[in-house]
């Protein structure tokens, strides 16, 4: 059984968002049962999903009034970043840190997706968000300055201001 499985605890209501979680546990779980031979591939696919995933998300905040250096987009950026380290890794035929880093994934995931990810669907369904035509319903909800933090609860002052 994979450490992380699709659950309403990590379902967001959009199915633009929850689609694209459900295929990074799916991947993440690939990872987590290949076999030695396999898992440089299995971490391939998941790395590749996942700057996909994070590109998508960073796209929408772009387009809906987050600044670009908000903290959701700088998380994508760092976590990005040390997959892309343990696919080098594993490629090199050392596993281990790919392995240690499924186990961290299993972890991590479902807090920022109930906090970062939660905070950007609330903002998407908010203005009336449309990821196939990239148009807004609702212009007039749209922030009237750039979102500096996440966008949501989490965020002190210092970082949504």
């Amino acid at each position: 059984m994979p450490t992380l499985e699709w659950s309403e605890a990590v379902a967001l209501g959009l199915s633009f968002m929850d689609d694209t979680h459900r295929e990074f546990i799916d991947l993440l779980a690939a990872a987590e049962s290949a076999s030695d031979a396999v898992l440089p591939q299995a971490w391939h696919a998941l790395v590749e999903h996942t700057a996909a995933h994070f590109g998508q998300e960073d796209q929408w905040m772009q387009k809906t009034g987050f600044a670009a250096s908000n903290c959701h987009t700088t998380q994508h950026k760092v976590v990005l970043q040390v997959l892309r380290e343990g696919s080098v890794r594993a490629a090199a035929g050392d596993l281990a840190p790919a392995r240690q880093m499924i186990r961290e994934l299993a972890e991590w995931f479902p807090a920022h997706a109930q906090s970062m990810d939660a905070a950007l669907a609330l903002h998407l369904r908010g203005i009336g968000y449309d990821p196939a035509s990239g148009t807004v319903a609702r212009p007039d909800a749209l922030p009237t300055a750039e979102i500096h933090g996440c966008g949501g609860a989490t965020c002190s002052p210092a970082e949504t201001a």
